[in-house]
């Protein structure tokens, strides 16, 4: 009975993905493809092969896999106390300036909190120092690293334990301005926490800026070994946005290593 009760809310589930977006536009799509077929095989063959390629982007299925090749480039150090690291860096990921947190305004996005439980964690155990960085990328949006600061005071990491690096509005930005505080503050063997799937850009980043980092990859998004299960093959807009992300970090990658931006 639990067994038929499971496979009933799974069953609803992924009929519900094609009367809602992004499973509503596939079938629109589908139709048109099938009405172009009476008129112009062409651009019907065309318009099929954009929306399969459009499905696809849509599945967990498809999304689990790209993410995951992603975000496996990196591992977490087995033994992080024996790597040498003589301060960690959060890279931010965006903030909310006016919303109300429990000790004060302004408040991190879902990634960077992740990040930011991770560096704390890291900062118990080693007692090293944490830089932050992250600025204000809009007139509407926190100041990254000035929000971080408030709530590792909050959480009891000393004030002599917290430096800041405001400027930085991108990634590139983020390894420039950090490493002129590493060099100012004689530090050279950061631990660098961001999201897995952002840290291969990271590590290219701050070795162009002349630091070999370790990389310590958190907030992961798929897991390790994806199961298949039909439902990761209903579309859904959450795996349609992990494809984009795979497809904008690849090329902000190659982006970086080309022109070095």
């Amino acid at each position: 009975m639990l067994k038929g009760r499971f496979f009933l809310v799974y069953l609803l589930k992924f009929g519900a993905s094609w009367i809602l977006p992004p499973g509503l536009f596939i079938i629109l799509l589908v139709i048109l493809t099938l009405y172009l077929l009476k008129y112009n095989l062409r651009l019907s063959i065309l318009v099929g092969l954009w929306t399969l390629i459009f499905y696809a982007m849509c599945t967990g299925f498809v999304a689990e896999r790209a993410m995951g090749w992603l975000e496996q480039k990196y591992s977490p150090p087995a033994q992080i106390e024996n790597s040498g690291g003589d301060v960690i860096i959060m890279l931010g990921g965006g903030a909310i300036r006016d919303s109300q947190d429990v000790d004060g305004e302004g408040t991190l996005c879902a990634s960077p909190a992740n990040r930011l439980l991770t560096a704390v964690r890291l900062q118990k155990k080693l007692n090293l120092p944490i830089l932050l960085s992250g600025g204000q990328v809009y007139s509407d949006t926190g100041a990254e690293a000035m929000i971080a600061g408030r709530i590792l005071t909050a959480l009891g990491v000393p004030e002599n334990k917290i430096l800041l690096e405001t400027k930085s509005v991108n990634t590139t930005q983020n390894a420039i301005f950090s490493a002129e505080i590493l060099r100012e503050k004689n530090l050279s063997k950061p631990i660098v926490v961001t999201s897995a799937f952002h840290m291969n850009r990271a590590v290219l980043n701050f070795r162009q800026q002349g630091f070999e980092v370790i990389p310590c990859p958190t907030d992961f998004l798929v897991p390790r070994t994806p199961q298949f299960h039909y439902t990761k093959l209903r579309p859904q807009a959450e795996a349609l946005l992990l494809n984009v992300t795979v497809l904008q970090e690849t090329l902000r990658t190659f982006v970086t290593e080309i022109l070095k931006i």
